[in-house]
């Protein structure tokens, strides 16, 4: 195999957030919030983007701080796949 046929994988988008809901079966609603420098004002504003993860063994709670990765496409919102927990909710 020659250089040109092995392509290689992107590197895929990872975020940090906090689990806002789990009351789907195997997903996840992850609250993540970027520092944004507002354009005219130099202020630095909070924004919070929802995302929807796959959680196959559902064992993430409300309160907990974990970390997703983009996958393809698995339903119409969900596009992040929860790889790990770094905080649990006390």
């Amino acid at each position: 195999m020659t250089v040109e046929t092995v392509a290689e994988r992107n590197a895929r988008k990872v975020r940090e957030g906090v689990v806002v809901s789990n009351k789907m079966d195997k997903t996840a609603v992850i609250a993540v919030i970027e520092r944004v420098r507002h354009p005219k004002y130099a202020k630095f504003v909070l924004r919070t983007k929802k995302l929807y993860a796959h959680d196959e063994t559902n064992d993430v709670n409300i309160g907990d701080r974990v970390r997703v990765m983009e996958i393809r496409p698995l339903s119409k919102q969900k596009r992040w796949r929860v790889i790990e927990v770094l905080e649990r909710a006390k």
